[in-house]
């Protein structure tokens, strides 16, 4: 009898021990899925916020025209301040500045000026600023190079 209880014993183990092996592989399988679902959804929500910037910056080129052509009234100075503070809370960051070194992966180069005593290529002159989000490009900035012949 007693054999009998040992080894009716020792099967509820190795069943216990097979069951808690499959939960705990269950539960990781379920773990790693949650995390592929968290990183594709934040992964779809930046291409969708990418996309709406990207469509918006026509928009922002025009509201740009017309503050550096017009003298600033007002209601353009506060659509401009507005688009600006809102499109930056997106994560939209411009970059751009005259006297830059030249980034190939990030400016456009429209025109280039030969200046016999420069060691590289700079950035002379903005014509239009460029926009990432993160890590990611949206629009180069157009720009007008000066650098060794």
């Amino acid at each position: 009898m007693d054999g009998a209880r040992t080894r009716s014993a020792d099967e509820a183990e190795r069943l216990l021990r097979e069951r808690t092996a499959d939960l705990q592989r269950v539960k990781a399988e379920y773990d790693n899925y949650r995390k592929r679902v968290r990183r594709d959804r934040m992964a779809v929500r930046e291409i969708a916020v990418a996309n709406v910037l990207t469509a918006l910056l026509p928009v922002v080129d025009a509201v740009d025209r017309a503050c550096a052509h017009e003298p600033p009234t007002p209601g353009l100075k506060d659509i401009a301040d507005t688009l600006r503070t809102r499109l930056g809370s997106l994560g939209l960051q411009t970059f751009g500045e005259e006297g830059e070194p030249f980034d190939p992966a990030c400016h456009e180069a429209v025109a280039h000026h030969a200046a016999p005593g420069a060691r590289r290529l700079v950035c002379a002159e903005i014509l239009h600023p460029g926009y990432r989000i993160g890590d990611r490009l949206l629009r180069p900035a157009r720009v007008t190079v000066t650098g060794p012949p």
